[in-house]
């Protein structure tokens, strides 16, 4: 395997093609989202998944809402990811009882649409593994946890491609209105 920040440029600017490639071969449709492995960037990394078609990024954990990204006069989404609300470091890492990881769940829930009543939107990422969450002592809790979630009519249930798009879609009608 290959760290992108442990590549030199062109070999990386090479193993970014060749993962979106392997993706879409495999999957039928070409990515436009992108979340780095370990959330590892260099200074060429966004340049080199603009040149492979991606539209957005998760790799940077500093906020609940989209924003633009200007990347050498091109623009890129960076759509929300969690390492608060993550099961590796949570119950993995730091060992954090099940139960403690649904009721950090619920309560970030609670915030987030407590904070979307002023009519900005929020994402709430939930960053999954499956050998972490999907062992029988925790499965249970992201049950449990999407349950509360989806219980709620203002939650909107969506992927990163959703999110970049109404994002996009939101920008563009605030532009024209």
């Amino acid at each position: 395997t290959h760290r992108l920040n442990e590549v030199p440029p062109e070999e990386e600017r090479v193993l970014v093609k060749e993962i979106l490639d392997t993706i879409e071969g495999l999957s039928g449709t070409r990515p436009v989202g992108w979340l780095g492995s370990g959330l590892q960037e260099t200074w060429n990394t966004l340049d080199y998944l603009l040149e492979n078609g991606i539209r957005y990024v998760s790799d940077w954990v500093n906020d609940e809402q989209p924003y633009m990204m200007d990347v050498g006069g091109k623009s890129l989404v960076s759509v929300p990811y969690s390492y608060d609300l993550n099961d590796v470091p949570v119950l993995w890492k730091a060992r954090k009882p099940g139960p403690e990881f649904e009721r950090m769940i619920r309560d970030a829930c609670d915030v987030m649409l407590a904070d979307a009543q002023n009519g900005s939107g929020r994402v709430m990422c939930l960053a999954l593994h499956p050998f972490v969450i999907g062992q029988p002592s925790v499965i249970g809790v992201l049950d449990r946890a999407l349950e509360y979630i989806l219980s709620h009519d203002e939650v909107w249930a969506a992927t990163g491609s959703e999110i970049c798009e109404a994002y996009l879609a939101q920008r563009t009608d605030d532009a024209a209105g």
